[in-house]
């Protein structure tokens, strides 16, 4: 099992818990904002390497979020 498997099975689990809460997760301002400031300091090549290993962090919470979502919204289509 790869790791991208792992994050759908578990993202498969947690959006049978409760389906609509699931689709309306929204990230909080202040993580929003502060991804937006590793992203553009990503882009501007000044980026070191503590930001860069959270900046992964943060894409891969959005990834298992992102997964969750689209698994909840499958439940609630049928």
């Amino acid at each position: 099992m790869t790791v991208t498997e792992a994050f759908g099975d578990v993202a498969s689990i947690i959006a049978q818990m409760a389906p609509e809460k699931i689709a309306a997760l929204k990230a909080p301002k202040v993580m929003s904002e502060q991804v937006e400031q590793l992203v553009y300091r990503k882009k501007q090549g000044i980026i070191s390497t503590e930001e860069t290993a959270e900046l992964e962090r943060f894409l891969g919470l959005d990834l298992f979020i992102g997964l969750a979502k689209a698994r909840a919204h499958q439940l609630m289509a049928k």
